[in-house]
């Protein structure tokens, strides 16, 4: 199985919410109610409401570099308009959009836009315009779309979509690949609910289960995501999680692959069909 494993940037700091959305009130509600019902430990609440004063929302630096030493050919998804809790400026995500790149990761759209055509055009030459790239894929942020989405992303250019939750294969749409998401972090940590509420051991086996279920449908190319705020000791069961899967799946002889390698190995597969 060929594995694409990718991150959305959903914070860069915290107090980019302050004023502005609900975020940190509905963040430490969340924390009380996990240490109350003892999915989290006294040690994590107190890093999380420190991580508010050091104002340190990301993880992306510390997770390139694990990815790097995994061999894990990531790609991070950020956001060039705001919405939904999705609140930082467009300066501080161009300078992380660029950092990244620099560093050898792909780079793709988070989007807020899924309905009206213009919109979906303006928040992808906006990501040109910042990137320069020509050439790039997107996740929507909540995986919110309707039944035009997919064809409006393609009309727009996009050379890739992951945010369909469904486990499928991929497929085009038009000129553009769908690569549905098979594994999302918050579906493996909290299966009931919007807190977390599975030990580690849980979340193995869910993942494990997932894994045999895609096998059996011949899902040669298979998606996981880690939004990078995860990827720290505030939440120490969703890094756990993370490391366990990347060795789980290089023990288990899988490959991780790109988006971008996925696509051309795809397309020259259809070539010789």
């Amino acid at each position: 199985m060929n594995v694409i494993i990718s991150h959305d940037v959903d914070h860069i700091t915290a107090w980019e919410h302050l004023g502005r959305d609900l975020i940190l009130p509905k963040h430490i509600v969340r924390n009380c109610i996990e240490f109350g019902l003892k999915h989290i430990s006294l040690g994590e609440t107190a890093r999380r409401c420190g991580d508010i004063i050091k104002n340190r929302w990301n993880n992306i630096a510390d997770l390139m570099k694990f990815d790097r030493g995994r061999g894990v050919p990531s790609t991070f998804f950020f956001g060039v308009q705001n919405g939904l809790g999705l609140s930082y400026t467009p300066d501080d995500a161009k300078l992380w959009m660029n950092r990244v790149a620099r560093e050898g990761f792909s780079i793709g759209v988070h989007g807020i836009a899924f309905e009206l055509p213009e919109e979906i055009r303006r928040e992808h030459d906006a990501f040109a315009a910042a990137t320069g790239l020509d050439g790039f894929g997107i996740r929507m942020h909540y995986l919110r779309r309707n039944p035009e989405t997919l064809a409006n992303l393609e009309k727009t250019g996009y050379k890739f979509d992951s945010t369909l939750p469904e486990l499928t294969p991929p497929f085009k749409v038009g000129g553009m690949w769908e690569f549905p998401l098979h594994i999302m972090d918050g579906d493996i940590l909290c299966g009931n609910g919007r807190w977390q509420d599975r030990t580690l051991e849980q979340a193995k086996d869910s993942t494990k289960a997932i894994l045999e279920a895609s096998a059996d449908r011949g899902i040669e190319y298979f998606t996981i995501l880690l939004h990078d705020r995860y990827f720290s000791d505030s939440f120490r069961t969703w890094k756990e999680w993370y490391v366990w899967v990347t060795e789980f799946l290089k023990e288990s002889g899988c490959r991780f692959v790109s988006y971008d390698g996925a696509i051309g190995e795809l397309e020259r597969a259809h070539a010789v069909l």
